[in-house]
């Protein structure tokens, strides 16, 4: 149902732009975002977008990651600037059925966004 692009080798201080294209029953009514799991790491909510369009992200992404949605092309994009060594990972994009505003970023990887891709690999040298 979302399937992920975009991953690949940065340098630090690197940009990479993450795709996670969405299937058709996935629409606005849903809270969309990203983790990551590093290996030996537990997973980490990255980035959120609610049903208006308001970001939130991780304090450790904050200034440097930009989630964004074009709701005409079913995609979430994920651009990321300034990147660091920490920023490796395996990324994976979540969405989850949405009331109101409700879209908490620290919970995107848990069951509370059941729908995932299979993930796109960031690193960073």
């Amino acid at each position: 149902q979302l399937v992920e692009s975009g991953g690949g080798s940065v340098q630090a201080g690197g940009s990479l732009r993450l795709s996670c294209a969405a299937a058709g029953y996935i629409d606005s009514t849903y809270c969309m975002g990203w983790f990551r799991q590093a290996p030996g790491k537990e997973r980490e909510g990255v980035a959120a977008i609610d049903r208006a369009g308001a970001p939130t992200y991780t304090y450790s992404v904050e200034g440097r990651f930009t989630i964004s949605q074009d709701y005409v092309k079913k995609t979430v994009y994920l651009q990321m600037s300034s990147l660091k060594p920490e920023d490796t990972a395996m990324y994976y994009c979540a969405a989850g059925r949405a009331e109101g505003r409700w879209c908490p970023v620290e919970a995107t990887f848990s069951n509370l966004f059941p729908y995932r891709g299979q993930g796109t690999q960031v690193t960073v040298s």
